[in-house]
């Protein structure tokens, strides 16, 4: 392995979070695990087959790109692609048994006809994809209408606050309007009736029989401000290492721009991992890793493929040591906290050029 900048992902914790969710709803639902974006980062072939092995047999992707991997990957079950896909590929998605979103009537009409799986979107509130429920009457039309055209096997919506207390008031109103609409269909007996997300699978009445588990089956939260249930931890780690050990005299300035001047004779370590790699350049000057156990402050701005970091206080840091990016109880969720985003983006924007490394 080159020993530059790596990830290193535990599948068994990602396995074991999925147990320890599934044993927290009734039993009549179902996991639909969430492996889009290759597996937010984590890596989607070696992820949906840990899971597969687990007795997982529901999951959606973003695209028939996603889905054909999988498939390819001898992943079986249902596959649901939860966006557009184009409609001069709906041969492709029957060849492959792939099921997929009906975003609108206008593209149920264009996707009919050859008898593919397909499950219609019903928009609640988010304002994205789906038929409208504010006009129930109008979806039980539509889904009445194109019954036939399909191997129609399911609704679903999507909770866009579920992760936030003081939105529950929106978030019980979409449920409410989802059930309105699945209720209405309800003598068609569609085997897939589902809203939940991980945040909404835990925190709301259960409603559906699929719970779509997505960011908590990697060990991060859906918000910073939510408590993960006992024993779901990350599944991933990022690494480096120290490149080089140099020293700055009083006043002396480090990288493009000299943003960052020392106050004080310094330390200073450079790291090879950069924007480049995934890590947010605007973590410049104000992230930080780990060396030792210690923290490393950030210093001066984060270079494509190197950064540099105070080891002033870390007196042992020396060429070639160990360094950690996320890991060892710093997440990517406190990594987005420092720069006002979320762990999501964090490690679904870590590099195809950082190897990945399953342990």
């Amino acid at each position: 392995m080159l020993r530059r900048s790596w990830v290193e992902i535990k599948t068994d914790t990602i396995v074991e979070n999925y147990r320890i969710f599934k044993s927290h709803l009734p039993e009549w639902q179902q996991i639909m695990a969430v492996v889009k974006a290759d597996a937010y980062g984590h890596g989607e072939m070696r992820v949906a087959r840990a899971l597969k092995e687990a007795g997982c047999t529901n999951f959606a992707v973003s695209n028939i790109e996603e889905a054909a991997s999988l498939r390819e990957a001898g992943i079986e079950g249902q596959i649901l692609i939860l966006g557009y896909t184009p409609v001069s590929m709906k041969e492709e998605l029957k060849r492959l048994d792939i099921t997929q979103a009906l975003l609108n009537e206008e593209y149920a009409e264009l996707m009919s006809g050859c008898g593919i799986k397909a499950q219609f979107a019903i928009d609640t509130g988010m304002n994205r994809i789906g038929l409208d429920a504010d006009v129930p009457s109008e979806c039980e039309r539509i889904i009445r209408k194109y019954q036939s055209g399909f191997g129609l096997t399911g609704l679903f919506t999507h909770l866009c606050v579920a992760d936030t207390d003081s939105e529950r008031e929106f978030t019980e109103g979409q449920i409410a309007k989802f059930r309105a609409v699945a209720e209405s269909v309800s003598d068609l007996n569609l085997p897939y009736v589902h809203c939940m997300n991980s945040a909404g699978g835990l925190r709301y009445q259960p409603y559906g029989n699929l719970v779509r588990l997505g960011i908590i089956l990697y060990g991060l939260k859906p918000d910073i401000s939510n408590t993960l249930l006992p024993g779901i931890k990350p599944a991933l780690e990022w690494k480096s290492v120290i490149s080089e050990i140099n020293h700055l005299k009083e006043g002396e300035t480090v990288g493009y721009g000299r943003t960052f001047k020392a106050d004080r004779p310094m330390r200073i370590a450079v790291i090879p991992t950069g924007y480049a790699d995934g890590l947010d350049r605007k973590l410049s000057n104000r992230g930080c890793v780990f060396i030792h156990g210690k923290k490393a402050p950030i210093i001066g701005r984060i270079c494509m493929d190197q950064m540099t970091v105070d080891v002033s206080d870390i007196p042992q840091a020396s060429f070639e040591d160990e360094v950690t990016l996320i890991g060892d109880g710093y997440t990517a969720d406190d990594m987005a906290a420092a720069i006002g985003t979320i762990g999501y983006e964090i490690v679904c924007g870590i590099s195809k050029r950082v190897p990945k490394i399953y342990i």
